[in-house]
Order: C-alpha cells, then structure tokens, then sequence
C-alpha cells in the first residue's frame, strides 16, 4: 500500500468520524434539551394512562421557561429516590392552596400552600399513587419534562393536556 492510500483512507475515516460524532451531539442535544420519549407503566395514573405502559413525548423546554400550568402532566425526578422518575399531574403552583384527600386518613381533606420555587403533583388515581401528599411540595427544578403527546399504544396517540 502507497503513503497515498494510506492517506485517503485515514482522511475518510476522521471524516465519518466527524459526521458520527456531530450526529451524536445532535442526539444528545435533542434528547437532553428540546424533545425525548419516556416509558411510564403502573396504576398511579389510571385511568389517564395504561397499566401495562404507555410512551410518551415530553417536551424540555416548557419547564425551563416556566411554561407550566395546573393540570399539566409532567415527568418529574423524585425527591426521595434520585434514579426514580415518577409521571403527576401538577395541581399546585407556587403560592395556590391545595386541597387534596389523604387515604391514609379515612375521609379527611387536607390543605397545603405550595411554597415559592414548588410545585404540588400527584397521580390521577389517589388511592394508589405516592406522590406530594407524601413527601410534599416538589421543587420546580426536579421536573424534567412537561408530557405532550401519547405516542404508544398507537390508538391512544394524541394529547395529554388538561
């Protein structure tokens, strides 16, 4: 093999290279910062989502700036376990007064006023959903991402608003 060959070879190789590499940073921008799916199954949201799992869209932009309201659904990191990511629906931004029922308590009704810089989430179905009637108000900066479509299962695709 001539030092010319050699040449071209190792030059489309760093130019492959080069295009993986940007491919990847666009992944990763993409997936970290603007858009990505998520998998979330269990009873804590039913019946707005499947027990056996739905994907969803979220979007990472709204949280970032501040474009989240009550009734929001969102994918938020969980105060008490950190490798946890839980799916609520926002009930609470900072400065409402939240009523909300503890099971735990028989019939009773609580209240709560979400502190600056929190939100309160919990699960549609309350008797199964471990959420801000536990571990309380949630910092703002815990959510990762607010959920905006429902990609799977295919006849549930659309909306997750309100």
């Amino acid at each position: 093999m001539r030092f010319g060959q050699f040449r071209n070879i190792v030059k489309d190789a760093l130019e492959h290279a080069g295009i993986i590499a940007r491919f990847l940073c666009c992944v990763h921008v993409t997936s970290n910062y603007l858009f990505s799916t998520v998998h979330v199954h269990g009873v804590s949201m039913l019946p707005t989502l499947n027990l056996s799992g739905d994907v969803l869209i979220l979007d990472h932009v709204s949280p970032r700036l501040g474009k989240l309201q009550v009734g929001d659904l969102v994918s938020v990191q969980s105060p008490l376990n950190p490798k946890r990511v839980l799916t609520k629906r926002i009930l609470g931004m900072e400065g409402d007064t939240v009523t909300y029922f503890d099971p735990s308590r028989g019939d009773t009704t609580l209240t709560a006023v979400v502190p600056k810089g929190h939100t309160w989430i919990q699960g549609d179905n309350v008797y199964y959903s471990f959420d801000s009637r536990y571990f309380g108000p949630v910092p703002y900066g815990l959510i990762q991402g607010k959920v905006i479509y429902r990609a799977w299962p295919i006849d549930g695709f659309g909306s997750l608003g309100h």
